[in-house]
């Protein structure tokens, strides 16, 4: 099945994303339809000043039941927003802004940063980031190309 259709991006319900702002090469990511905002699993988050605007560093595990590897990020922070997750529950989470790549087409996306310790995939893909841009086909995966990794890129 071919990735694109009208100049939109075909996905299955889960696709390997890149977020090169914050240097991961590679990551999993579940495409949710049901989800309004994109979430990415964050832990360690602490707020601080860069040049005056407020920022935020954090700690990721950027490979599925892989809590060894750590990742350190820090992005710029867009909004502080109440969420509320598939059960319902709200919670106030930081939420940036960084660049997002899937099937070789880069675009800026608000991500939501929370802890996704207990949930399969590291990252959620929602509809908001995925607007004009991709169409899901939930009975497939991975239809996009899967990112090159240089060696352990995703510890650097």
């Amino acid at each position: 099945m071919d990735s694109e259709r009208d100049g939109l991006i075909v996905t299955g319900w889960r696709e390997w994303v890149h977020l090169p702002l914050l240097g991961i090469r590679r990551i999993k990511a579940k495409i949710d339809t049901g989800a309004r905002t994109s979430a990415l699993h964050a832990f360690h988050v602490e707020t601080f000043d860069k040049d005056g605007e407020l920022w935020v560093r954090f700690k990721i595990h950027p490979k599925q039941n892989r809590v060894d590897l750590q990742k350190i990020c820090e992005a710029r922070i867009k909004d502080e927003r109440v969420v509320s997750d598939s059960g319902g529950h709200k919670e106030k989470r930081y939420i940036i802004e960084t660049d997002l790549v899937l099937a070789g087409r880069r675009w800026p996306a608000e991500i939501s940063l929370t802890a996704r310790d207990d949930m399969r995939f590291r990252m959620l893909l929602g509809r908001t980031a995925m607007k004009k841009r991709v169409i899901v086909n939930p009975a497939r995966s991975y239809l996009t190309r899967r990112p090159r990794s240089a060696s352990k890129d995703h510890l650097k």
